[in-house]
């Protein structure tokens, strides 16, 4: 194994520095006039013949945020451009909140979307932290937005979608959501020290702890407007880009990184053995279920109830979460398994993920890890990928920009 995968070394660091350094140069060219994100291609350029979407602008208003804690180059002028965006063209100044989109045409995408909502609290949080102009006023109304229509605090979880007028609320209730929920909510209690969120973030995890204990620590994904688990949703389209049929063992692999983080933060890791637990469970089911699970490495995207593959496909932000969450518990618990676990992703990533000769990662492969574009063509954006070279050294308690922000710029002094 080579030093450069083993954590801690001085290679392995280095060779997240260039990885990050290399995303980050990758997005430059992400904004539009307007200030909303343009898809990624293969090399970087934007597509603009696809929509703008408000969640892959948050991503990188986010991502850009922590470059400007990191030093990069140009990502001031990068963040304030998603910012220009998120005030601009994609807010919706007659119903408020903003728009799921905006067409190549400048039409609005319907709709509104709890998981969009939650990105505009992630990104907001994090341009305050980078002190960029209109990043406090930003998420102070996204807050407020996403309790007004989004958090059902008699259930302490999200609603999902529902009109653009925020008029008709649809049925379908989802984990997704509540996971970038989780995130944007310990993100925005680490930015303003209002732990109201956090405890909410907890809520959410204790129902999500509850679902996957009763379904051999395989998360389920969609539900009704009762929270009734529909196991068999999308049964017939397994390979949804957001609504995948079965299990998700990159969700169970990302939950259990985000429940470490709340528990550690929460109460302490010394004091969340239960949590670190369940987290640890969630990991090595995922793992168990779905990496090497075709005889070829990487992790499937989706299983059955009984942790059979049912979409063999690996995409790139399974492979990022899985390199965060074998780092964060190896930091909790100090197992090597975990490290082992490390390197043997960072492996791969090397030798079959990057794109050595475009740049950024390859964002879906086969069974045989071959390219694939059918359910995400090129390379949108950067957040998985870049977060996964910063994770691995930085306090598991802290969000990332914040924790960025608290190691000054020097995350590779950490050993």
């Amino acid at each position: 194994m080579e030093k450069k995968y083993i954590i801690d070394t001085l290679e392995n660091k280095k060779f997240m520095a260039e990885l990050r350094e290399d995303l980050l140069q990758f997005g430059h060219q992400f904004p539009s006039p307007e200030g909303a994100s343009y898809y990624l291609g293969d090399d970087g350029a934007p597509w603009k013949d696809r929509n703008c979407e408000t969640w892959i602008t948050c991503r990188m208003a986010h991502v850009y945020s922590i470059g400007t804690l990191l030093g990069h180059e140009g990502s001031e002028k990068l963040v304030d451009a998603a910012l220009k965006g998120l005030a601009g063209i994609l807010k919706d100044k007659e119903n408020g909140g903003w728009y799921a989109g905006i067409t190549p045409d400048k039409d609005i995408v319907p709709g509104k979307q709890c998981y969009a909502h939650a990105f505009v609290i992630l990104a907001s949080t994090s341009a305050l932290l980078a002190g960029r102009d209109g990043a406090s006023e930003l998420l102070e109304e996204a807050l407020k937005t996403f309790d007004q229509y989004f958090w059902d605090a008699e259930r302490s979880l999200t609603f999902d979608t529902g009109n653009t007028e925020f008029t008709v609320l649809d049925d379908y209730r989802g984990i997704n959501a509540n996971m970038h929920t989780v995130e944007a909510f310990l993100a925005a209690a680490d930015a303003t020290g209002n732990s109201e969120y956090r405890k909410r973030a907890g809520r959410i995890i204790d129902h999500v702890i509850k679902w996957a204990a009763e379904n051999q620590d395989r998360i389920p994904e969609h539900f009704t407007k009762n929270w009734e688990a529909d196991l068999k949703c999308n049964q017939d389209k397994p390979d949804d880009p957001f609504k995948p049929y079965g299990a998700t063992p990159g969700h169970g692999i990302e939950w259990a990184r985000l429940i470490s983080q709340w528990a550690c933060a929460e109460q302490g890791a010394d004091n969340a053995g239960a949590y670190i637990e369940m987290a640890q469970r969630l990991y090595r089911r995922a793992i168990h279920d779905a990496w090497n699970a075709d005889g070829a490495p990487g992790i499937v995207y989706t299983t059955d109830w009984n942790g059979t593959p049912v979409v063999h496909d690996r995409m790139h932000w399974t492979l990022a979460e899985a390199i965060n969450t074998s780092a964060v518990l190896y930091r909790i618990t100090k197992k090597q398994e975990y490290a082992d676990d490390y390197a043997m992703f960072l492996q791969y990533l090397d030798e079959t993920v990057l794109d050595h000769e475009k740049g950024s990662w390859f964002h879906q492969l086969d069974e045989h890890n071959q390219l694939m574009d059918t359910v995400w063509p090129g390379k949108s954006d950067i957040y998985h990928a870049l977060q996964a070279t910063l994770i691995p050294y930085h306090a598991v308690d802290v969000s990332i920009a914040a924790a960025v922000k608290q190691h000054k710029g020097t995350p590779d002094l950490m050993g």
